[in-house]
C-alpha cells in the first residue's frame, strides 16, 4: 500500500517540504517515486519517518545528532538516565542553597 507525501504529512503533523528536506538529509530515506515523479511512501517510509520525527522533535536531537543515531541503528538509550540524572543534580543544589540561606 503507498501513501501520497500529503497523506504521510498529515499523519505525522509536519508539512510536505519538511519531508521533501529530511529525504536530503537522511540517506536511509528514498521514498519510490512513480510517474511524474510523484513520491510514494511505504510502511517502512512511515515508520523511519516516525522516527526521525520523534528524534528531532521530541528528543530535540539536531538533524546532525538524528543522522548519527539512525546511522548506529539503535535509539539512544542513555538520555532518560542523563535526565533522571540531571534532575537529581539539580533537587541536590537546591538543598544546598537552601542550606546556605
Amino acid at each position: 500500500m503507498f501513501f501520497s507525501i500529503r497523506e504521510v504529512s498529515d499523519l505525522l503533523g509536519v508539512r510536505d517540504y519538511v519531508l521533501r528536506y529530511w529525504e536530503q538529509e537522511f540517506p536511509q530515506l528514498s521514498p519510490r517515486k512513480g510517474r511524474g515523479g510523484r513520491r510514494k511512501y511505504v510502511a517502512e517510509d512511515i515508520a523511519l519517518l516516525r522516527k526521525i520525527n520523534r528524534l528531532l522533535y521530541v528528543e530535540k536531537f539536531t538533524i546532525k545528532g538524528a543522522r548519527q543515531v539512525l546511522a548506529r541503528g539503535k535509539s539512544p538509550k542513555t538520555k532518560p538516565k542523563l535526565m533522571t540524572d540531571l534532575k537529581e543534580l539539580k533537587r541536590e543544589l537546591e538543598d544546598i542553597l537552601s542550606m546556605l540561606d
